[in-house]
């Protein structure tokens, strides 16, 4: 069993002695960030699987807010960085925020991407946005990505076709995913994608019941 109060704990403790020591360098700055964004958002998830949905969302809003100010200074293709902060959105019930985080994506030509993870994230933020037909159209550009699960494309491709059989489907793989999983970032075992992808879910009146050790009760 996780000690979700202790991986909080030690979660908040790493993005508050970060803040403090921002380095002035733009390179220097924008891994710093990144790591604290990291930072917050393992902190925001901690506190979900305790269920302090309270403070859980407010340390996710604050994961988005520093993937976003670490963006600027960031090396080309750092894709990583809106998928983060639209997920850590969606996962707090802030839609709008991530709407607005999925037109940065977008804005920021993801979709034109030779990366196919930049390819998933403005896929992730056409759904968002709530343009199904151009997620459709992305998705299968990145089918074949060994970098992302099988289940995540199915999922996705699901969701732009509300196709709530297919998703289920596909969302249940993807819990299975996870839980064969033996490494994950922060060393935080919690299906994150899962849980954004249930918020779009429950945008277009799709209802999958899951239980999980890597999912909140």
């Amino acid at each position: 069993m996780a000690d979700w109060a202790e991986r909080a704990a030690q979660a908040q403790e790493r993005y508050e002695d970060g803040a403090t020591r921002l380095p002035e360098g733009p390179d220097e700055r924008q891994r710093q960030l990144t790591r604290m964004g990291n930072a917050a958002w393992a902190a925001g998830l901690s506190l979900l699987m305790l269920d302090r949905r309270g403070e859980a969302d407010d340390w996710l809003l604050r994961a988005a807010e520093t993937y976003r100010r670490s963006w600027p200074d960031a090396p080309a293709g750092s894709w990583g960085r809106p998928i983060g902060a639209m997920k850590a959105r969606l996962i707090a019930g802030d839609l709008d925020g991530a709407r607005a985080d999925a037109r940065w994506t977008i804005e920021a030509a993801a979709g034109e991407s030779d990366s196919p993870i930049g390819r998933y994230a403005a896929a992730l933020a056409e759904l968002v946005l709530g343009e199904d037909a151009a997620a459709a159209v992305l998705v299968p550009t990145f089918a074949d990505a060994e970098s992302i699960p099988p289940a995540v494309t199915r999922s996705l491709g699901a969701l732009a076709a509300n196709d709530a059989s297919a998703y289920e489907v596909a969302v249940r793989a993807l819990v299975l995913d996870f839980e064969a999983r033996e490494e994950f970032l922060e060393d935080i075992p919690v299906a994150d994608t899962v849980l954004a992808l249930q918020a779009l879910a429950v945008e277009r009146a799709i209802s999958v019941s899951l239980t999980s050790s890597v999912l909140p009760s």
